[in-house]
């Protein structure tokens, strides 16, 4: 009640820089590439105190840099505002639909294994598949850690994409992913492009060789891509157009419904729905 402005400034100025450190220590986001390289060693500071060896983060960081690539895909995403045929064409949708029946017979047994234990039928992951890569065929070219930190660091999504980035870390404290991986501009990894966090929750061993590998075996993409659908509410037997039960686990897989849409109509086709 009775403190003087002198004795008042001065307490705050000590509560002031008392409170620096603790500022310094949290990783700020920022909109261009200068403030990147700091942040990195926030953040590595900030993922050591959460379990994150020290070794892994000297290795996964060693060769990163600010995804340029990466902010021009995040900035520029057009296809989704296209009507559904105009997406269909742009994407190649009558042609995921043939290589799609052809790839359903040459690997009918795995389709079957897979739909025996996860209840997805072949249609909608060979929709996925052929929609995400190509059906492996281009996996993307961005340096994945480089990719992810850079949007963690951004701050259109930074909450978002620093909990990947944790979940990339895990990755490669467990060997599943390599610090030289490449895949698409959001660090989507595999042949169905799984962002991290979903291969730490959702990706399995379809092979039963002990690993998880979603780039090189098209039996590990497909059936961790089943355990997705499955996990968001899948059910075996249920239709999967729009307003169908199983409608709702594509939605969980991509948010646009131009994209939700197409994979109902192709995944038919090729299952002779």
């Amino acid at each position: 009640m009775g403190m003087t402005k002198s004795v008042a400034k001065v307490l705050a100025a000590m509560i002031a820089t008392a409170a620096l450190p603790a500022m310094a220590e949290a990783a700020s986001c920022g909109n261009d590439a200068g403030g990147f390289p700091s942040w990195v060693e926030s953040f590595k500071d900030e993922a050591a105190s959460r379990g994150i060896s020290r070794s892994t983060l000297d290795k996964a960081f060693a060769n990163v840099s600010y995804a340029r690539a990466t902010i021009r895909a995040d900035r520029g995403q057009k296809s989704f505002k296209l009507s559904l045929d105009q997406f269909m064409q742009k994407r190649g949708g009558q042609a995921i639909i043939r290589r799609g029946k052809s790839l359903k017979q040459q690997n009918a047994a795995l389709f079957k294994r897979i739909e025996s234990r996860y209840g997805v039928p072949a249609g909608p992951l060979l929709a996925i598949w052929g929609m995400e890569t190509g059906f492996g065929g281009f996996l993307g070219k961005e340096h994945t850690i480089s990719a992810v930190a850079t949007l963690a660091y951004d701050c259109r999504r930074s909450d978002y994409f620093t909990n990947q980035l944790y979940a990339t870390l895990q990755l490669v404290q467990n060997g599943t992913l390599s610090t030289s991986a490449r895949g698409a501009a959001h660090g989507e990894i595999g042949q169905t492009q799984f962002l991290p966090a979903n291969v730490l929750k959702y990706g399995v061993d379809g092979d039963g060789n002990g690993r998880i590998d979603l780039v090189g075996s098209k039996a590990d993409a497909l059936a961790s891509t089943a355990n997705f659908l499955r996990g968001h509410g899948w059910s075996a037997g249920g239709g999967y157009q729009p307003g169908e039960g199983n409608f709702g686990a594509l939605q969980g897989w991509n948010a646009a419904s131009v994209y939700q849409r197409a994979i109902a109509i192709i995944g038919a086709e090729i299952d002779g729905n």
